[in-house]
């Protein structure tokens, strides 16, 4: 067997995994952690968000092997750290969305919509105003950050692409009942 630090083909990459698994499971991940260690936490992440990442990366690396779903050019934790740094942007961007809005943001929105709720509430109730599929739609895309693939597929759609022209229709619905507001409102 070759070392994890040369390009291994998949094949043989499965071969390990089936002769030893948890061996071979171990000694990738004590190549990767590390590096996705240093990543993350250049990324504002923790020890314990990578240790989430590799431990979810090598369990899709190893069904991707182990079904014979994946063609390696490179070495198996340079696959699984791209891996990684893709789930770990998917999630910074999912952490940036949930921020709350200052407590100025807060007060001017109350100012101009006389209620005592959060903006977020705000926001919600005019996306709820959608429909039920819209909602689950523009929510699941925007604020859980989904994919549009995922999304199909919960909501029944025959296609990608019936599911993509869905959430622009949604979006269009929602910016109209918006309309009436401007950025000020919201600043």
């Amino acid at each position: 067997m070759q070392t994890m630090a040369s390009p291994v083909m998949a094949v043989d990459m499965r071969e390990a995994l089936v002769q030893d698994r948890e061996k071979t499971l171990e000694k990738i991940y004590g190549k990767v952690y590390p590096m996705v260690l240093h990543y993350v936490r250049q990324h504002a992440g923790t020890a314990d968000d990578a240790q989430d990442l590799v431990q979810e990366a090598i369990i899709i690396f190893y069904e991707k092997v182990v079904h014979e779903k994946l063609q390696l050019t490179a070495s198996a934790t340079t696959y699984i750290m791209a891996i990684c740094k893709n789930m770990w942007r998917r999630e910074l961007e999912k952490r940036n969305r949930r921020q709350e809005l200052s407590p100025e943001h807060y007060e001017l929105l109350k100012d101009v919509t006389g209620q005592e709720e959060h903006p977020e509430h705000q926001l919600h109730m005019f996306v709820e105003q959608l429909g039920e599929k819209c909602s689950k739609m523009l929510v699941s895309f925007y604020y859980l950050g989904q994919r549009l693939e995922e999304i199909a597929a919960q909501l029944q759609y025959s296609s990608v692409r019936s599911a993509t022209v869905q959430k622009f229709k949604c979006l269009e619905r929602l910016r109209k009942s918006l309309a009436a507001y401007t950025i000020n409102h919201f600043r």
